[in-house]
């Protein structure tokens, strides 16, 4: 059993990955969370190409069909995470945050504040200005939206999270309705820098940004013992 006055942040940087393994890897470390057998995870990493569909997702917000994506290469999936329509892909850093908010007062608005304070923190690493939406929630540089967050609670620990652009491929967005926002931009830390920008080095940034807003030790924790049964995608949106 972990000790619950200990706050310890493992980060686990994983490989590329389906979106569908990522929910795998999120259901089995949320149970454990919520088991007290694990210490709370933020997961690091990247996905091949998906737009995903969140609990308040609007089909005009989708610009064509589920078939003509696939055509792309593209996988469109249906998910339990708040939010509407987004874009994952190569060059943008997800972030899965599996936090107990059971020893942090279960505030859930207090934890969207969080994820948003860090990842400002993680943009001005770059020499950026970034702020927090004054209505929908997520980062903006100059207007444009850089970081989106999309959450899930259950019995008071988080899945789900942010995405943060980074090298993201931007005309990916043109193909939705990004969070349902329209006439909004979105950009990336490439863009904004003008160059491109090494992911190692985002990810280093984030992880110090949870550790000073979550004031939690951070114990790096290589992904070998969690990609060892990942790959199926079996589990069902029910059975998270």
């Amino acid at each position: 059993m972990l000790c619950v006055n200990e706050r310890v942040l493992e980060v686990i940087r994983l490989p590329r990955l389906s979106y569908a393994d990522g929910l795998e890897l999120q259901s089995r470390i949320v149970r454990e969370v919520q088991q007290k057998s694990r210490a709370d995870t933020l997961l690091l990493l990247e996905h091949d190409p998906v737009i995903t569909l969140g609990r308040a997702w609007k089909p005009e917000n989708l610009l064509h069909s589920k078939a003509w994506f696939h055509a792309q290469g593209i996988e469109v999936q249906e998910t339990t995470r708040g939010g509407d329509v987004t874009y994952h892909g190569p060059g943008q850093l997800v972030g899965y945050p599996i936090i107990s908010l059971s020893e942090r007062g279960q505030d859930v608005h207090r934890y969207l504040r969080d994820i948003e304070a860090a990842l400002i923190q993680t943009v001005e690493s770059f020499q950026l200005q970034a702020r927090a939406g004054d209505d929908p929630t997520g980062v903006w540089v100059k207007g444009r939206k850089i970081a989106a967050i999309g959450i899930r609670v259950q019995r008071w620990v988080t899945s789900h999270g942010f995405a943060l652009n980074v090298n993201t491929d931007l005309s990916a967005f043109d193909l939705i309705i990004a969070c349902g926002l329209k006439d909004r931009q979105t950009t990336s830390l490439a863009r904004e820098t003008g160059r491109e920008v090494d992911m190692e080095t985002a990810q280093d940034a984030v992880t110090a940004a949870f550790s000073e807003v979550f004031g939690a030790k951070i114990q790096q924790r290589p992904p070998e013992e969690l990609l060892l049964t990942a790959g199926s995608g079996r589990a069902s949106e029910k059975e998270r």
